[in-house]
């Protein structure tokens, strides 16, 4: 007997909070661009025929007037926070997907409330008048049916999962992802199923599991579950595995977002090790925190794909982190306001002549200024539906060692002891020059870069990229086969060929190859009262003698940057 699922649906909730987010008017098309291509639209657009996936320019010529909104994970969930709230008066033990889709049990739920149509009334009621959001309500025998049932607004009888999503496009098997890099994947194995001529679900319900698992591995195996009207985790009445838990007392208690993270990234450690040292995998996470005023605030997450991998440490740390903003901002807006509003009714209460001043304090719309910091005393992750990982492993050639996780708290208690800021990593961002291109940030980190790595970026040097970028650049001299120096001419390129390079101490490498130059004027269109803008020259070098090189010509001499592997 299948188990009853119920998923509330937001639609289009990253273009809702965008607009919400940065003041939008409802009335206008908007998407949410990730890098160049657009990743949510609204209603507005999609009659204006933008898409998800199109290029900026295509969807701006589809409407002209499209707005156009940064996409920010952190602020999809910090905003999604007070949905599950409203929701949560409802339905208790509720699990956030993602951003924009909640996922409840619906068997005690629906009884409690008479049916499953009356939970649904009762759901869409308490999120609308609770946030001001309309939502969407479906429940089927698994999840993919009960979102499909959500997203167009039919009834599914028990035992008709099967049936409804048979005629469904396999391209609805994304629906069912969690994240980005789940999305992904599913788009992977949706382009091969429609290579080789599946383009129902029913199709690939027919196909036998144990051929499915074997052509297609995990992600399969979970695509054939979802297109039967299945779960991929089916309730147990008994628990195999104890859930793990770890916490942490925050002494001294913080009301800031970024301290309180560096506190769950060493949880997220330490419940990863757990999870690795006994070869288990999870579910779902629980993030728990405790005010300092007594208030426990607990949320659920859906881990990737149910748990079937990918549950790394920073993935727990993303989750913790996203849910921190949520508490901090969310919650201390609600309590600042719900504080205003008594001491108004007691006030007014107590003034003479006045019998009824609840109904008469006018409403409140807390300042950001005003508004009490919540402060954290306690922090706890739990995995919940801990089951054996079977055959899940890290490495090609066995399980995973420990020395990465060994490293990184070599790492964590660097850091504590020199500070947030005080041990730098250096990540690949966007640019043109090398120096450009790195990016140092904090140890654990998860901001994005000032210059983002999927712009074109005219004038970038072509790969392959040096494997090592000098601290300083080295002054070096560049002869040809006379010994007369090679200069750069910015018009003729370089005036000669390069056949020396006289590093310091007298030390000379005979050129045995190069490349270039790749001319690139930085900051052309700033206005310098010193003088015009330097033109450089990017050249690849080879040698006989030591490792190939990336050098800069400039009018005033030669440079080493970078090294070549």
């Amino acid at each position: 007997m299948s188990t009853r699922t119920t998923v509330l649906w937001v639609p289009d909730w990253p273009v809702v909070a965008a607009a919400a987010a940065l003041e939008v008017p409802a009335h206008l098309p908007a998407a949410v661009l990730a890098g160049q291509r657009v990743s949510a639209v609204n209603a507005l657009a999609r009659l204006e025929g933008v898409r998800r996936g199109m290029r900026r320019r295509q969807a701006q010529g589809c409407c002209p007037e499209l707005e156009l909104l940064p996409a920010d994970d952190a602020r999809d969930v910090r905003m999604f926070e007070p949905v599950a709230v409203a929701a949560e008066t409802v339905v208790a033990g509720l699990e956030v997907v993602r951003p924009g889709l909640l996922l409840l049990p619906a068997g005690g739920a629906s009884r409690y409330h008479g049916s499953e149509d009356a939970l649904a009334e009762r759901l869409v009621e308490a999120v609308a008048q609770g946030t001001g959001h309309e939502c969407a309500v479906g429940t089927a025998d698994g999840l993919l049916a009960a979102v499909v049932a959500a997203r167009t607004g039919v009834l599914v009888p028990p035992g008709t999962s099967a049936q409804l999503l048979a005629s469904r496009p396999m391209t609805e098997l994304a629906f069912a992802a969690v994240t980005d890099e789940a999305g992904a994947q599913v788009a992977e194995l949706v382009d091969l199923l429609h290579r080789l001529g599946l383009r129902r679900l029913g199709q690939l319900a027919a196909l036998p599991s144990a051929d499915v698992h074997a052509r297609f591995g995990r992600l399969g195996t979970w695509a054939h579950l979802l297109a039967r009207g299945e779960d991929e985790r089916p309730p147990v009445r008994r628990r195999p595995e104890a859930d793990l838990e770890v916490g942490t007392e925050l002494d001294p208690p913080v009301d800031r977002v970024d301290t309180a993270t560096f506190a769950g990234r060493r949880l997220a450690e330490d419940l990863h090790a757990m999870l690795v040292a006994r070869g288990l995998t999870c579910g779902r996470l629980e993030i728990a925190a405790r005010t300092d005023e007594g208030t426990d605030l607990v949320r659920v997450w859906r881990t990737d794909l149910g748990g079937w991998g990918g549950l790394s440490p920073a993935r727990i740390t993303d989750r913790i982190r996203w849910q921190l903003e949520s508490w901090l901002t969310t919650t201390a807006v609600t309590t600042a306001r719900s504080r205003r509003l008594d001491a108004r009714a007691r006030r007014a209460s107590t003034a003479p002549g006045r019998t009824d001043a609840t109904t008469e304090a006018p409403e409140w719309d807390p300042d950001p200024e005003d508004t009490p910091p919540v402060t954290l005393v306690r922090l706890s992750v739990t995995a919940l539906d801990v089951a054996p990982a079977g055959a899940e492993q890290g490495r090609l050639w066995g399980g995973p060692s420990g020395g990465d996780l060994r490293a990184h708290r070599a790492l964590d208690r660097v850091q504590s002891i020199v500070g947030g800021s005080g041990l730098l990593t250096a990540a690949l961002q966007g640019g043109r020059d090398v120096r450009e291109q790195v990016h140092l940030r904090p140890w654990g980190d998860q901001s994005d870069p000032v210059r983002p790595l999927d712009r074109p970026w005219p004038g970038r040097l072509p790969a392959p990229a040096p494997a090592t970028v000098l601290p300083e650049p080295e002054p070096v001299q560049v002869l040809d086969d006379r010994g007369v120096p090679v200069v750069l001419d910015v018009r003729a390129g370089l005036s000669g060929v390069p056949s020396w390079v006289a590093w310091g101490a007298g030390r000379r490498s005979r050129v045995r190859g190069w490349a270039g130059p790749w001319l690139l004027t930085s900051r052309w269109w700033a206005e310098d009262p010193v003088g015009p803008p330097v033109v450089r020259g990017h050249v690849q070098m080879t040698f006989d003698d030591e490792p190939a090189a990336l050098l800069t010509a400039t009018p005033s001499g030669w440079a080493c940057e970078a090294r070549y592997d």
